[in-house]
C-alpha cells in the first residue's frame, strides 16, 4: 500500500511538473507568436508606407513627364505654324519674283520688237526718197526719148523697190476724193472745187505719195485739199 501510495504521489508530482513546463512553453509560444506578429505589423506597416512613397514618386514622375510632353507638344506646334508661315512668305516671294521676270521679259521683248520696227521704218524712209526718183524718172521718160536699156534699168530698179516694199509690208497713201486726215496727209495747198457736190476738206490732188506700215504712218502724203 505505501508503495503504491508513494508511486501515486510520485506520477502526481511528475503531472505537475509535466503542466508546468507545458504552461511555459505555451507562454513561450505565445511571447513568440506575439513577437512575430508584431514583427510582421511593422513589416506590414513599413511595406504599405514603402507602397504609398513609391506610388506619390510615381505620380510625380508621371506628373513631370506629361508636363515635359505637354511643353514639347507646344513647342513642336509653335515650329511647325512657324515653319508654315516661312512656307507661305517664301512662296509669296518667290510669286511675286516671278511675275517680276516675267513682267521685266515681256517689256524687254516689247523694246526688242519696238526697236526693230523703229530701225526697219527708219531704213525704209531712207529708201522712200530713192524710190520715189525713180517712179520720177520713169513718168518723165513718157514723154521723152531715153535709151532703151537704160530704161529698161530703171525700171528693173524700180520693181525691185516695189517689191522690198510689198516685203515688208509698206503700203502708198495716194487715194483721191477721201476726206482730209491729219494722220495721214500733209495739206500743201487749199482750193474751190468745180463741183459743188464735193464737201470741204476732201483731198482734190496728191502730190507726193504717203507711205503707211499698219496704222504708223512712215510719210504722210502731200495733197491739195478742197476750202
Amino acid at each position: 500500500m505505501k508503495e503504491s501510495t508513494q508511486q501515486n504521489s510520485m506520477q502526481n508530482v511528475k503531472d505537475s511538473i509535466q503542466e508546468e513546463m507545458n504552461q511555459v512553453t505555451d507562454s513561450s509560444s505565445k511571447d513568440s507568436t506575439s513577437d512575430d506578429n508584431a514583427d510582421n505589423d511593422s513589416t506590414n506597416q513599413n511595406t504599405v508606407e514603402s507602397d504609398s512613397t513609391t506610388v506619390e514618386l510615381n505620380t510625380e514622375l508621371t506628373s513631370e513627364k506629361a508636363e515635359t510632353n505637354e511643353d514639347g507638344q507646344e513647342e513642336e506646334l509653335d515650329l511647325e505654324a512657324q515653319l508654315q508661315l516661312d512656307l507661305a512668305n517664301t512662296k509669296d516671294a518667290l510669286l511675286r519674283k516671278a511675275a517680276e521676270l516675267e513682267n521685266v521679259r515681256k517689256r524687254v521683248q516689247k523694246e526688242r520688237i519696238s526697236l526693230f520696227e523703229d530701225a526697219r521704218i527708219q531704213a525704209l524712209q531712207d529708201i522712200l526718197p530713192i524710190a520715189e526718183d525713180m517712179n520720177r524718172t520713169l513718168e518723165a521718160s513718157a514723154s521723152t526719148k531715153i535709151d532703151e536699156n537704160f530704161l529698161q534699168g530703171v525700171q528693173m530698179v524700180a520693181s525691185k523697190f516695189k517689191q522690198l516694199f510689198e516685203r515688208y509690208g509698206v503700203e502708198p497713201i495716194n487715194q483721191v476724193q477721201v476726206p482730209f486726215d491729219v494722220d495721214f496727209h500733209d495739206a500743201m495747198l487749199r482750193q474751190p472745187t468745180e463741183d459743188s457736190k464735193t464737201p470741204s476738206n476732201t483731198v482734190l490732188q496728191v502730190l507726193e505719195s504717203g507711205y503707211k506700215i499698219g496704222n504708223r504712218v512712215i510719210k504722210h502724203a502731200k495733197v491739195i485739199v478742197s476750202e
